[in-house]
C-alpha cells in the first residue's frame, strides 16, 4: 500500500469543529483523508453522498463540541454511533485497524466503551470519564507530555519511552476518572496492558500538578490506548503542532517554522504502519 492509498474517515457531526485539522495532518503525510458526516455512514443521505465504514483505513474523531456536549462531552454523538454502527465499529476494530480520537473524540471513544476497553472489543457501557477538569475552567494551553507507551500503540511507536513533547490542550472536560472502588484495579490493568500513552509533566520531566496537568487526570494521564494498541484516544492535540510554527516558543529556537513539529510523529507513525503492513 501506498500513503495515497490509505482511506481515513475523519467522522462528523454538527458540533464538531478540528475536522480540518485532522484532515490536513493526514493530508500532508501523502495520505488520502475525506471529511465524513454520521449520516452518511448509516444511509441518512442521498445514495451518491452514502460512504461505509468497512472501506476505510483509519478512522479519525477529531475535536469540538459535538452535539454541543449536551448530556456529557461526547455523549450524544456515542450514543448515535452506537445504535447504528456498534457491528461496523466492532469489525473495524476487530480487524486492528487504527482508530485516533482526539479531545471530543477520546470523549466519545470512552462514551463508546472503545477505550479503555478492558472486556473486549467494546463495553457494553462507559468504564471511564472524562469530567470537568478540577479548575472548574476550559484549559486552553501548551502542554507537556512524556510518552509512556513501550510499543504497543501503533500511533507512538515510532516515537522513543521517555520522549517529552509538547501538544496544545483545550478542553472543559479531560480529567480520566474511573469509578472510585475500581480506580486501582484499573489503573494498575491499564499498567500491566501497556496501555498508558502519554502523562502530563513539567519542564523538567516530572509528574506535577496544575497548571502542568491542566485537568487533575487520575495519574496525570493524556493518553491511552485499547489492549491491542491500535485505538487511542488523548485530549491534547497533536493536530495543532504539525509544524515548529505551530509552537509558542518556535520564536525564540531559531529552528526552521516550517520544520516537524511534535505532533507529526503521531501520524507519521500510523501511515508508516500501514505503508509496511501492505
Amino acid at each position: 500500500m501506498k500513503s495515497e492509498d490509505i482511506k481515513v474517515c475523519v467522522l462528523r457531526i454538527e458540533g464538531t469543529n478540528c475536522e480540518e485539522e485532522m484532515f490536513q495532518a493526514f493530508r500532508q503525510l501523502g495520505a488520502s483523508p475525506e471529511k465524513v458526516h454520521l449520516k452518511q455512514l448509516i444511509g441518512k443521505c442521498s445514495v451518491d453522498m452514502r460512504r461505509n465504514l468497512p472501506d476505510y483505513d483509519v478512522l479519525a474523531l477529531p475535536g469540538g463540541f459535538s452535539a454541543g456536549d449536551y448530556v456529557r462531552a461526547g455523549a450524544i454523538f456515542a450514543a448515535r454511533m452506537k445504535s447504528s454502527l456498534s457491528k461496523e465499529l466492532k469489525a473495524f476494530v476487530s480487524k486492528e485497524k487504527p482508530v485516533i480520537g482526539v479531545c471530543n473524540g477520546f470523549q466519545i471513544l470512552v462514551e463508546l466503551g472503545l477505550l479503555p476497553a478492558m472486556d473486549g472489543i467494546m463495553s457494553d457501557h462507559p468504564q471511564a470519564a472524562l469530567y470537568t477538569n478540577s479548575s472548574a475552567r476550559f484549559e486552553c494551553t501548551p502542554t507537556l507530555l512524556k510518552h509512556e507507551n513501550k510499543g504497543k500503540c501503533i500511533f507512538t511507536n515510532g516515537m522513543a519511552k521517555g520522549k517529552i513533547v509538547m501538544f496544545p490542550c483545550a478542553h472543559a472536560e479531560g480529567k480520566l476518572m474511573f469509578e472510585k472502588s475500581k480506580e486501582k484495579k484499573m489503573l494498575d490493568k491499564m499498567e500491566e496492558n501497556d496501555q498508558i500513552v502519554f502523562r502530563y509533566v513539567d519542564p523538567e520531566g516530572n509528574y506535577a500538578g496544575y497548571p502542568w496537568c491542566p485537568n487533575g487526570s487520575l495519574s496525570n494521564i493524556a493518553g491511552i490506548c485499547n489492549p491491542a494498541g491500535n485505538v487511542m484516544g488523548m485530549m491534547p492535540h497533536p493536530e495543532r503542532v504539525m509544524y515548529r510554527y505551530g509552537h509558542p516558543d518556535f520564536t525564540r529556537t531559531g529552528e526552521n517554522p516550517n520544520s516537524a513539529g511534535d505532533g507529526r510523529a503521531i501520524f507519521e507513525s500510523v501511515v508508516d504502519r500501514l505503508v509496511r503492513k501492505a
